[in-house]
């Protein structure tokens, strides 16, 4: 079952986070194999079930990235990890970053690392300004395939640069 159907709630890459804590702690209390015990087994194994269900679909959908990756791969634009491409242009541009972070592995320079977590901050902000204008016009049912691939890209985009904020995190950790 898809976990925007399991909700309730329409598919869309930005949710209340309210929300859907509100939705999750419901079904909680409805589906807790707890509230179920003097019911058959059958009965049992369904509440089972639906508790799993419920637990994952919050796990997922609470998170933007997999909510995100969810989306994608439900639409048939994310296809099997390690088949995706992060965009030429965009390894391109981030070329001067890594050779920045390169230059820190080397040797802490506070300039540089200030440099770098600036400019991978700068890159950031400027790709969620972006993927939200494509998150308010992709309407679905039928959302516009031209904009999921966006979309795509965006998300491995931020993926990289996670994984890039994550290694300055580790040399402003190392400084220390």
């Amino acid at each position: 079952m898809n976990y925007f159907d399991f909700y309730e709630i329409p598919i869309q890459f930005e949710l209340s986070a309210s929300e859907l804590k509100k939705k999750f702690l419901q079904f909680s209390k409805l589906y807790h194999p707890d509230r179920h015990v003097l019911e058959d087994t059958e009965k049992q194994a369904a509440m089972m079930e639906k508790s799993l269900l419920n637990t994952q679909a919050y796990k997922i959908l609470s998170d933007p990235m997999q909510r995100m990756h969810y989306i994608l791969e439900q639409e048939g634009v994310i296809s099997e990890e390690g088949k995706n491409a992060i965009p030429q242009d965009f390894l391109m541009e981030m070329m001067d970053v890594n050779e920045k972070l390169m230059e820190l592995e080397f040797g802490f320079d506070e300039n540089i690392y200030t440099n770098v977590a600036n400019e991978v901050s700068q890159i950031k902000n400027n790709l969620d300004k972006q993927a939200a204008n494509w998150f308010k016009e992709t309407v679905f049912p039928n959302p516009k395939k031209e904009v999921l691939l966006k979309i795509k890209d965006y998300y491995f985009k931020s993926k990289y640069i996670l994984r890039l904020q994550n290694n300055l995190s580790k040399f402003a950790h190392a400084k220390k």
